[in-house]
């Protein structure tokens, strides 16, 4: 449906379709006319089920897994003299209260 308004070449309209008598009345009438079919697969695109394919799945089981790359040096922990979030975090709270001192000490001095 999304062809329609994005790519109106590709667009195929859906069919007409052909209602019974009785249903023309109930909908002349001011009824709802009857449900269609559901569009057959996924997305209407007629595919039923993604299936897997194991074929390529049964090599692999046979072959063993290659072992994992080497690394330069042992996991160590880093040190407390890398800055993150938190590092950030005190930056602003030692700012802050360094701009507090400065406005109260500037009040002080104005009101004397």
């Amino acid at each position: 449906r999304l062809n329609k308004f994005y790519n109106p070449k590709m667009h195929v309209a859906p069919p007409k379709q052909e209602l019974s008598e009785e249903d023309r009345i109930a909908v002349n009438m001011g009824g709802t006319p009857p449900p269609t079919d559901a569009p057959g697969g996924i997305a209407g695109t007629g595919v039923a089920v993604l299936a897997q394919v194991s074929a390529h799945v049964a090599v692999a089981r046979k072959e063993a897994p290659a072992p994992p790359p080497g690394t330069w040096a042992a996991y160590s922990t880093k040190s407390e003299e890398s800055t993150g979030v938190i590092g950030m975090i005190d930056l602003l709270i030692k700012d802050l209260d360094k701009e507090m001192t400065e406005a109260k000490t500037d009040e002080k001095n104005s009101q004397a």
